[in-house]
Protein backbone atom coordinates (compact mmCIF):
# COMPACT_ATOMS: atom_id res chain seq x y z
CA UNK A 1 0.00 0.00 0.00
CA UNK A 2 1.44 3.50 -1.01
CA UNK A 3 2.21 5.80 1.44
CA UNK A 4 0.81 8.64 -0.29
CA UNK A 5 -2.29 7.43 1.30
CA UNK A 6 -0.93 7.97 4.86
CA UNK A 7 -0.76 4.00 5.81
CA UNK A 8 2.56 1.50 5.93
CA UNK A 9 3.98 4.23 8.17
CA UNK A 10 4.75 2.05 10.27
CA UNK A 11 7.80 4.34 12.32
CA UNK A 12 4.24 6.25 13.06
CA UNK A 13 2.60 3.77 14.94
CA UNK A 14 5.24 3.12 17.25
CA UNK A 15 6.26 6.72 17.88
CA UNK A 16 2.75 7.73 18.61
CA UNK A 17 1.87 4.29 20.64
CA UNK A 18 4.91 5.21 22.75
CA UNK A 19 4.28 9.22 23.41
CA UNK A 20 0.69 8.39 24.42
CA UNK A 21 1.70 4.89 26.65
CA UNK A 22 4.81 6.91 28.40
CA UNK A 23 2.59 9.85 29.05
CA UNK A 24 0.09 8.12 30.78
CA UNK A 25 2.81 6.22 32.38
CA UNK A 26 4.37 9.27 33.48
CA UNK A 27 0.86 10.10 35.12
CA UNK A 28 0.38 7.40 37.01
CA UNK A 29 3.61 5.89 38.15
CA UNK A 30 2.36 2.13 38.16
CA UNK A 31 3.46 0.30 41.61
CA UNK A 32 1.22 -2.31 42.40
CA UNK A 33 0.16 -5.63 39.60
CA UNK A 34 -3.55 -3.57 39.51
CA UNK A 35 -1.31 -0.30 38.13
CA UNK A 36 0.59 -2.38 35.51
CA UNK A 37 -2.92 -4.03 34.24
CA UNK A 38 -4.62 -0.46 33.96
CA UNK A 39 -1.62 0.84 31.98
CA UNK A 40 -1.55 -2.29 30.08
CA UNK A 41 -5.05 -2.48 29.04
CA UNK A 42 -4.89 0.84 27.68
CA UNK A 43 -1.55 0.69 25.91
CA UNK A 44 -3.34 -2.17 24.09
CA UNK A 45 -6.32 0.36 23.06
CA UNK A 46 -3.47 2.28 21.94
CA UNK A 47 -1.69 0.36 20.10
CA UNK A 48 -4.44 -1.22 18.13
CA UNK A 49 -5.68 2.51 16.94
CA UNK A 50 -2.63 4.02 15.59
CA UNK A 51 -1.83 0.16 13.93
CA UNK A 52 -5.17 1.12 11.76
CA UNK A 53 -4.57 4.64 11.59
CA UNK A 54 -1.21 5.11 10.30
CA UNK A 55 -0.08 1.12 9.27
CA UNK A 56 -3.02 -0.57 7.69
CA UNK A 57 -6.25 0.16 7.76
CA UNK A 58 -8.30 -3.13 8.80
CA UNK A 59 -11.67 -1.53 9.25
CA UNK A 60 -11.67 0.37 6.28
CA UNK A 61 -10.59 -2.41 4.08
CA UNK A 62 -13.62 -4.56 5.46
CA UNK A 63 -16.05 -2.05 5.40
CA UNK A 64 -14.67 -0.61 2.00
CA UNK A 65 -18.02 -2.43 -0.03
CA UNK A 66 -19.82 -1.38 2.33
CA UNK A 67 -18.82 2.23 2.66
CA UNK A 68 -18.51 2.46 -1.23
CA UNK A 69 -21.98 2.37 -1.54
CA UNK A 70 -23.10 4.30 2.00
CA UNK A 71 -20.87 7.40 0.82
CA UNK A 72 -20.77 8.25 -2.85
CA UNK A 73 -17.63 9.59 -3.58
CA UNK A 74 -15.51 7.71 -0.78
CA UNK A 75 -12.09 7.01 -1.50
CA UNK A 76 -11.48 4.06 0.63
CA UNK A 77 -7.88 4.23 1.09
CA UNK A 78 -7.07 7.43 1.55
CA UNK A 79 -6.10 8.59 5.19
CA UNK A 80 -8.80 10.84 5.95
CA UNK A 81 -11.40 8.52 4.88
CA UNK A 82 -10.38 6.79 8.30
CA UNK A 83 -12.86 9.91 10.18
CA UNK A 84 -15.70 7.12 9.51
CA UNK A 85 -17.76 9.24 11.60
CA UNK A 86 -17.07 12.56 8.89
CA UNK A 87 -18.39 10.32 6.26
CA UNK A 88 -21.22 8.22 8.06
CA UNK A 89 -22.70 12.13 8.61
CA UNK A 90 -22.12 13.01 5.77
CA UNK A 91 -20.06 15.95 6.34
CA UNK A 92 -17.48 17.63 4.13
CA UNK A 93 -14.60 19.34 5.09
CA UNK A 94 -11.08 18.92 6.35
CA UNK A 95 -12.24 15.78 9.06
CA UNK A 96 -9.53 17.48 11.33
CA UNK A 97 -12.10 20.67 11.98
CA UNK A 98 -15.56 18.43 12.72
CA UNK A 99 -17.29 19.05 15.49
CA UNK A 100 -16.20 15.16 16.64
CA UNK A 101 -12.88 15.77 16.24
CA UNK A 102 -12.94 18.99 17.86
CA UNK A 103 -14.56 16.94 20.51
CA UNK A 104 -12.52 14.13 21.23
CA UNK A 105 -9.60 16.34 21.44
CA UNK A 106 -11.09 18.15 24.18
CA UNK A 107 -12.19 14.43 25.71
CA UNK A 108 -8.07 13.69 25.49
CA UNK A 109 -6.88 16.37 27.33
CA UNK A 110 -8.93 16.30 29.49
CA UNK A 111 -8.78 12.33 30.28
CA UNK A 112 -4.93 12.97 30.63
CA UNK A 113 -5.20 16.43 33.10
CA UNK A 114 -7.74 13.47 35.19
CA UNK A 115 -4.99 11.46 35.17
CA UNK A 116 -2.62 13.93 36.40
CA UNK A 117 -4.44 15.51 38.75
CA UNK A 118 -5.19 12.10 40.12
CA UNK A 119 -1.69 11.42 40.21
CA UNK A 120 -0.77 14.38 42.54
CA UNK A 121 -3.40 13.55 45.24
CA UNK A 122 -2.47 9.86 44.91
CA UNK A 123 1.50 10.09 45.00
CA UNK A 124 1.04 12.54 48.41
CA UNK A 125 -1.19 9.94 49.77
CA UNK A 126 0.99 7.06 49.36
CA UNK A 127 3.98 9.37 50.35
CA UNK A 128 2.27 9.58 54.36
CA UNK A 129 0.48 6.31 53.91
CA UNK A 130 -2.83 7.33 54.30
CA UNK A 131 -6.37 7.65 52.27
CA UNK A 132 -6.76 10.26 49.45
CA UNK A 133 -10.07 12.01 49.35
CA UNK A 134 -9.26 15.28 48.05
CA UNK A 135 -9.23 16.78 44.94
CA UNK A 136 -10.97 14.58 42.71
CA UNK A 137 -10.88 11.61 45.33
CA UNK A 138 -13.62 13.86 46.74
CA UNK A 139 -15.75 13.32 43.84
CA UNK A 140 -14.89 10.00 42.71
CA UNK A 141 -13.25 6.84 43.68
CA UNK A 142 -11.51 6.05 40.64
CA UNK A 143 -10.55 9.15 39.11
CA UNK A 144 -7.22 7.30 37.65
CA UNK A 145 -9.33 4.81 35.43
CA UNK A 146 -12.04 7.42 34.57
CA UNK A 147 -9.14 9.47 33.12
CA UNK A 148 -8.20 6.38 30.87
CA UNK A 149 -12.06 5.69 29.93
CA UNK A 150 -12.67 9.39 28.68
CA UNK A 151 -9.01 9.37 27.00
CA UNK A 152 -10.06 6.04 24.82
CA UNK A 153 -13.52 7.56 24.48
CA UNK A 154 -11.99 10.59 22.89
CA UNK A 155 -10.29 8.47 20.01
CA UNK A 156 -13.55 6.49 19.56
CA UNK A 157 -15.13 10.16 18.36
CA UNK A 158 -11.57 11.13 16.14
CA UNK A 159 -11.02 7.59 14.99
CA UNK A 160 -13.22 4.76 15.69
CA UNK A 161 -11.90 1.15 14.62
CA UNK A 162 -14.18 -2.36 14.30
CA UNK A 163 -11.00 -3.42 17.00
CA UNK A 164 -11.51 -0.57 19.19
CA UNK A 165 -14.94 -0.33 19.07
CA UNK A 166 -14.68 -4.56 20.57
CA UNK A 167 -12.04 -3.37 22.81
CA UNK A 168 -13.81 -0.36 24.31
CA UNK A 169 -16.36 -2.16 26.11
CA UNK A 170 -14.14 -4.76 27.62
CA UNK A 171 -11.87 -2.11 28.60
CA UNK A 172 -14.47 -1.25 30.63
CA UNK A 173 -15.40 -4.37 32.40
CA UNK A 174 -11.54 -4.84 33.04
CA UNK A 175 -11.74 -1.56 34.82
CA UNK A 176 -15.03 -1.64 36.47
CA UNK A 177 -12.76 -5.87 37.98
CA UNK A 178 -9.53 -3.82 39.09
CA UNK A 179 -11.62 -1.20 40.47
CA UNK A 180 -13.26 -3.75 42.89
CA UNK A 181 -10.09 -6.03 43.43
CA UNK A 182 -8.36 -2.85 44.05
CA UNK A 183 -11.42 -1.84 46.88
CA UNK A 184 -11.43 -5.17 48.44
CA UNK A 185 -7.68 -4.05 49.21
CA UNK A 186 -7.81 -0.86 50.60
CA UNK A 187 -10.88 -1.86 52.89
CA UNK A 188 -8.64 -4.57 54.25
CA UNK A 189 -6.11 -2.42 54.92
CA UNK A 190 -7.45 0.35 55.96
CA UNK A 191 -11.24 -0.86 57.74
CA UNK A 192 -13.80 1.67 58.61
CA UNK A 193 -12.84 4.95 57.18
CA UNK A 194 -12.05 3.29 53.27
CA UNK A 195 -16.01 1.70 54.18
CA UNK A 196 -16.88 5.12 54.98
CA UNK A 197 -15.26 7.05 52.21
CA UNK A 198 -16.94 4.25 49.96
CA UNK A 199 -20.36 5.22 51.15
CA UNK A 200 -19.63 9.01 50.52
CA UNK A 201 -18.07 9.02 47.39
CA UNK A 202 -19.55 7.09 44.17
CA UNK A 203 -17.27 5.33 42.17
CA UNK A 204 -16.82 6.72 38.34
CA UNK A 205 -19.85 9.33 38.08
CA UNK A 206 -19.42 12.53 40.27
CA UNK A 207 -22.53 13.86 41.83
CA UNK A 208 -22.60 17.66 40.63
CA UNK A 209 -24.66 19.47 43.45
CA UNK A 210 -23.22 18.09 46.12
CA UNK A 211 -20.19 19.38 48.45
CA UNK A 212 -17.28 16.70 47.77
CA UNK A 213 -16.36 14.49 50.66
CA UNK A 214 -13.45 15.42 52.62
CA UNK A 215 -13.23 13.56 55.58
CA UNK A 216 -12.57 9.76 54.44
CA UNK A 217 -8.90 9.61 53.05
CA UNK A 218 -7.65 7.33 50.11
CA UNK A 219 -4.62 5.60 49.55
CA UNK A 220 -2.23 4.72 46.75
CA UNK A 221 -3.81 2.65 44.20
CA UNK A 222 -5.99 2.83 41.43
CA UNK A 223 -9.63 3.36 42.57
Amino acid sequence: MSTDYGYDLWWLVILNSLIFIVFAFSFIRPKTKLDWRALGAFSAFIVALFTEMYGFPLTIYLLSGWLGNSVPGLDPLTHNSGHLWQDLFGWSGDPHLSPLHVLSNLLIAAGFSVLYLAWRVLYAAQASHRLATTGLYARVRHPQYLGFLIIMAGFLLQWPTLLTLLMFPVLVIVYLRLARKEERLMEAEFGEAYAAYRGQVPGFFPRFGRRPAGTAQKPGGGP
